[in-house]
């Protein structure tokens, strides 16, 4: 039965399928809870996530039993709207929809102020007598308010309508949130002084009172709020618009020896692509002809330019530096890195983090008990207040209404991680979810692979110990063409380093090769044998001269091998995997953050400790192997450790997954992109300490964005209420308690947007 069970569900999320959709209309953390909850009914659905700042709702759901134009239903059931019924509709049209809505909304702001100015000046003469007895001979107090209700009249319901429909819905699905506290306390200024204006009568002595210009005053400073809330929003995603410019829009492809200008979109695999100097490389692929360096900045975070010759490969994005070459497209268009960069940063950007459900859930019944707090406010200055108690009780009421509204408590996490990941993607560090912001930050204890990870993971000739001094070019000359002869990784680092020095190569004739000891060719008339010290021993070659040089690689785990011309011994040769140029500096920042550094490596105790001596780290685990490292991570876990581990994402799987946080180290363009939480993309370890510091910057913005967003509320709610009057005789005035509550989200998003300054540690 339970086999039964189990193969239902596993059917079942084969079947599941993810998401995105854009939503209109969300305004606080009260849209985000009532639209999460109108999807987690559904038995079709899993994993629902709404932003509210990227204003997207991504799941999976069942296309079986819900298809895309229910769920689209559900968005549309519960009061908000979707701006394009397709769920893949371009960026461009997206863009184009966020500016128009800036100035649709720039416009707005316009003509609400341009109708409050005059409202505020009529409202303000009473208190200056020279200024109000003069305006009181051009027309009766009576009249003056008539023009205040004329000004107020369509700025709360033209220009503000957008507020009374949303809050009119949340009010409707009895989930109140942020416009529903305008539209009580808006409401009830205006029709306050309208029936103040219009029958007097009602109200006792000394209450008949105008709040039109506070009415009026409220919806301008909100819509002011809002607009500065969508700019500042349109910040927060620039790193995601800097990734798109990026994206070339056409190619010089070579068809018949022609060399023709296509649109990006009609490029296809195997292409033949020119590239000239400082042209960006319009998609990703390998360098069949000329030589160049290319600016990989924009998915290493390097600045230094990278040099490629036939065989390297190019990333699509990036700027080619110096001369003109071809190359051959390989991947193109949504499979190129540098969608998939975007698409990570997107969906990094989307998730939520721990903290911010709590806060959905606290900003789904905030706004209830703020209701609450303002009718009960109104009771006890009705009751126990001074005369005129209506008016005392009026005032307090709609100030504690508009004070109080949870923007900025919806704003607090989602701000700083859009701002955060795009920070990150710039620097070399791409985070898969929100959620890996929050437990990076946490980590105590980092493991590292050596191979690939400290090291460069590909053997260099290191050591070229000559007898005859002058001669070592002649001698690498010749030593090289008998290992081009072999496909062995440590004869390609003795050719590759003869290759670097400009040396021609000469072509040999294969003697003999022998699998453990060594190679015996013929080069340009010379006999050469390069092998080890067995080798060596056969042919009877004394090797005392490098004696004392080669005790010293060997007490390094290093196996020395040595070149033989023509009968004699000639060099000493070390071909080994060398540190990153950054691994000893990293190794350094990251003690002084605070972690504990171990390095866990599949390769024997000699070499793993001569390497850890080198960079000074403390605990090594030699010999293991891909199980034993994911059982050592767990062990840590079990004492309490919060655990990071970083490898190359592929031997290290099992380690990777076990990790609290798994981080795939990547050489930029070759990015294990599916592996890894997190992935360095430009292979250093220094990116390492940048993505740790930048999680930890990250949580701090937003733990001190919920403490200003909750103090405010905790500090302001009393002073709304009226709790300063029996000291100081102040009452806050409704028109100010809405300003105070637009700078607090002003002040949540600026605080957020300057994770932008992040300053990122270089590679040495």
């Amino acid at each position: 039965m339970n086999t039964l069970t189990n193969t239902n569900e596993a059917n079942k999320l084969d079947t599941l399928r993810p998401i995105s959709i854009e939503v209109k209309g969300m305004t606080c953390s009260s849209c985000v809870e009532r639209l999460e909850i109108a999807f987690e009914k559904l038995d079709s659905v899993q994993n629902v996530n709404v932003n509210f700042i990227t204003e997207k709702v991504s799941l999976d759901f069942n296309p079986e039993i819900i298809s895309s134009k229910e769920l689209s239903e559900v968005i549309i059931n519960s009061g908000f709207s979707i701006p394009n019924k397709s769920t893949n509709h371009s960026k461009n049209i997206e863009r184009k929809t966020f500016t128009e809505e800036i100035k649709t909304l720039r416009l707005k702001v316009f003509v609400a102020a341009t109708l409050t100015i005059p409202l505020f000046i009529i409202s303000m003469a009473k208190m200056f007598p020279s200024l109000n007895n003069a305006m009181i001979g051009l027309y009766t107090q009576k009249q003056w308010v008539l023009i205040e209700l004329i000004l107020a009249t369509p700025i709360v319901f033209i220009l503000g309508q957008q507020f009374f429909k949303a809050g009119w819905v949340e009010l409707k699905h009895l989930n109140p949130g942020m416009n529903s506290l305008i539209i009580i306390g808006v409401s009830a200024a205006y029709f306050y002084s309208l029936i103040a204006l219009f029958s007097p009568g009602l109200f006792p002595i000394g209450t008949i009172n105008s709040y039109f210009e506070a009415s009026g005053i409220i919806i301008t400073l909100i819509l002011t709020g809002r607009y500065i809330e969508m700019l500042a929003k349109g910040r927060t995603r620039q790193a995601i618009k800097n990734l798109e410019k990026l994206q070339p829009k056409s190619a010089r492809v070579i068809k018949e020896g022609i060399e023709t200008k296509i649109p990006i979109e009609t490029v296809v695999i195997d292409d033949l692509i020119c590239v000239h100097p400082g042209e960006c490389i319009a998609v990703d692929g390998i360098l069949v002809e000329g030589s160049s360096f290319v600016d990989e900045s924009m998915i290493s975070g390097e600045a230094i330019p990278v040099e490629k010759s036939p065989g390297s490969i190019v990333t699509g994005g990036t700027i080619n530096k110096s001369n003109t070459f071809l190359f051959r497209a390989q991947s193109v268009s949504s499979e190129s890195i540098l969608s998939h960069i975007i698409r990570m940063v997107e969906t990094a950007q989307s998730s939520k983090i721990p903290i911010q459900k709590i806060a959905d859930k606290i900003a789904s019944i905030f706004v209830p008990i703020v209701i609450c707090l303002a009718i009960l406010t109104f009771a006890i200055w009705q009751f126990l207040g001074p005369t005129p108690t209506l008016n005392y009780a009026f005032i307090t009421s709609v100030s504690v209404l508009l004070i109080a509204c949870p923007c900025a408590i919806g704003l607090a996490a989602p701000t700083a991680i859009i701002v955060g990941t795009g920070r990150g993607a710039e620097v070399g560090v791409l985070f898969r979810k929100g959620e890996d912001l929050e437990t990076l930050a946490k980590i105590d204890t980092v493991l590292l692979d050596k191979t690939g990870t400290i090291t460069n993971g590909l053997p260099q000739l290191t050591h070229f110990i000559t007898i005859e001094e002058l001669k070592e070019n002649d001698f690498l000359r010749l030593i090289a063409a008998a290992e081009a002869l072999s496909e062995h990784p440590v004869a390609k680092a003795i050719v590759l380093s003869a290759r670097k020095k400009s040396l021609d190569i000469p072509s040999a004739k294969l003697c003999n090769s022998k699998t453990g000891f060594g190679i015996d060719a013929q080069v340009e008339g010379h006999s050469i044998q390069v092998g080890s010290d067995r080798f060596m021993k056969k042919l009877n070659v004394n090797l005392n001269v490098f004696s004392n040089q080669a005790k010293e690689l060997i007490e390094k785990g290093i196996s020395p091998l040595y070149g033989v011309i023509d009968g004699r011994l000639a060099v000493l040769i070390a071909v080994t995997d060398t540190l990153k140029s950054d691994s000893k500096s990293a190794l350094v920042d990251l003690k002084k953050i605070g972690l504990d550094t171990i390095m866990v490596t599949g390769d024997k105790e000699l070499t793993a400790q001569s390497i850890a001596n080198e960079i000074k780290i403390p605990i090594i685990h030699s010999e293991v192997s891909p199980k034993q490292k994911a059982e050592e991570v767990k062990r840590l876990q079990i004492i309490g450790r919060k655990v990071a581990f970083v490898g190359d994402g592929i031997n290290d799987a099992p380690a990777l997954a076990q990790a609290d946080i798994g981080i795939a180290i990547g050489s930029g363009t070759n990015i294990a992109i599916e592996t890894g939480d997190i992935v360095l993309t430009n292979g250093n370890l220094t990116s390492l300490v940048n993505a740790i510091r930048l999680s930890r910057q990250t949580m701090t913005t937003i733990r001190l964005n919920f403490f200003w967003a909750y103090a405010y509320n905790l500090a302001l709610i009393p002073i709304a209420a009226g709790a300063l009057f029996p000291f100081q005789g102040i009452l806050l005035n409704p028109a100010f308690a809405a300003g105070a509550m637009s700078l607090s989200s002003i002040f949540v998003i600026l605080n957020s947007l300057s994770l932008r300054r992040f300053q990122a540690s270089k590679s040495s």
